[in-house]
């Protein structure tokens, strides 16, 4: 059996986390290790030349990203991984401090019965059903928005479309003035850039302001409520919280964080990569969603496989996990590669074109499985089909001239830059 590195010796990285290596003499090719700048600067490209050869390769701060379509979907849910906690932010030397408070207290990175008494006073509201109630409203937001910008004759895509339809939404959903908008979505665009794999120590001190900012702007609201309770999802989620006595304050505090983070960034993004895609191929496929609206589902969907906003999926390898005969060693954290895996060619015919009329499964990759599986992927998802059935239904001649769609990110959230788009 090869290891990763031939046969193993156990040792540690520089990082703190485990690593396999060479003995002497062994000729075995082991996955390479790459950085965040090679990654970054063509994800697909190293993923499509690295994916027959490799089912995983690790990156310069220990983690592996594992490739292939059919290692990434049992992987999600396998008991030989949980999910990550603190172990990758303190790969990249953050110890204490806002960021750790906001990771070693959110849903997104617990297990366990931590993460059901995290995660249970938020479920209830964004069960599918709930949320298919808010489709009307979306789409008078989305119309209302595309009617804004008419006598305008081009529009920000990013800034003043897709980002206001998941921003409003999750507002009017946890009970937030409208007015407020523009401020909570501006530190959640702030605080976001920590699940990037684009943020520096540079930006820490911004991040963390804007963590503390966040946190006790929710604060307030929380103490609001808790005075002054509503007919609104932030009442009903202080009184479970406060009739149920098992989390603290700041946990009660980073879980509304974590919704207003995972309801605004990844959404954002989705959106304006979807229009993108489509528009890069206007002659084609936009022109066929304005004589088939039915298409738009399957648009949705094809934009997340194609170019998903959410690149991975963080996990801990709990045991050795082997594949295709090379080690990921206990103790090591594991990316899903979402980016990777939806264009593996033993699992999508022609992964690299964009095709509406795919066969596509009920559950999508994207957001995940088990009982982390993304608690706004009903909303998501809705949010961008009512974004999309809205700029179609306008009828306008939409294009973007000599702008190209600028995706950025190999890992965890991706970073869309602006795309102005105009109309004759």
């Amino acid at each position: 059996m090869k290891h990763c590195g031939g046969s193993r010796t156990r040792s540690r990285n520089k990082r703190g986390f485990p690593v396999t290596m060479s003995l002497p003499g062994r000729n075995t090719v082991s996955p390479p290790i790459l950085s965040f700048a090679t990654l970054n600067a063509a994800p697909h490209e190293v993923y499509r030349e690295l994916r027959p050869e490799f089912p995983f390769v690790q990156r310069e701060d220990g983690a592996f990203l594992v490739l292939r379509a059919h290692d990434v979907q049992p992987l999600v849910s396998d008991p030989r991984t949980r999910q990550i906690e603190t172990e990758l932010i303190r790969a990249r030397g953050i110890t204490d401090g806002p960021v750790m408070e906001l990771v070693s207290n959110s849903l997104l990175f617990s297990n366990g019965e931590t993460h059901r008494r995290r995660r249970q006073p938020l479920s209830r509201c964004f069960a599918f059903r709930m949320m298919e109630g808010l489709r009307a409203n979306v789409r008078s937001l989305a119309e209302a928005l595309v009617t804004l910008k008419l006598g305008d004759g081009e529009m920000k895509l990013r800034d003043d479309y897709a980002a206001s339809i998941p921003a409003i939404t999750i507002a009017a959903i946890l009970g937030i003035p409208r007015s407020d908008v523009p401020l909570f979505t501006s530190m959640a665009y702030r605080v976001s850039k920590i699940l990037t794999t684009s943020w520096t120590r540079e930006d820490l001190p911004d991040i963390e302001l804007a963590i503390n900012d966040l946190s006790s702007y929710v604060a307030t609201l929380i103490d609001d409520r808790r005075k002054h309770p509503r007919a609104d999802f932030l009442s009903d989620y202080v009184a479970s919280v406060d009739e149920a006595a098992q989390m603290s304050a700041v946990e009660a505090v980073m879980q509304i964080v974590s919704v207003v983070l995972g309801g605004t960034d990844t959404t954002r993004a989705a959106i304006v990569i979807m229009v993108g895609l489509l528009l890069d191929r206007r002659d084609g496929l936009w022109q066929a969603l304005h004589h088939q609206p039915a298409m738009v589902a399957a648009a949705v969907l094809e934009s997340l496989r194609f170019e998903p906003a959410v690149a991975s999926i963080p996990r801990l390898a709990v045991e050795d996990i082997s594949l295709d005969g090379h080690v990921i060693p206990r103790g090591s954290p594991v990316l899903l590669s979402t980016m990777s895996s939806l264009r593996d060619p033993d699992v999508f015919l022609d992964p690299g074109q964009f095709n509406l009329t795919r066969p596509q499964g009920k559950w999508h990759p994207v957001f995940g499985g088990g009982e982390h599986r993304c608690l706004g992927e009903a909303l998501a998802r809705i949010e961008m089909e009512e974004a999309l059935t809205a700029l179609v239904n306008s009828l306008l001649d939409l294009e973007v001239g000599d702008q190209k769609l600028n995706i950025r990110g190999h890992a965890g959230i991706r970073q869309v830059d602006e795309l102005v788009v105009r109309w004759r």
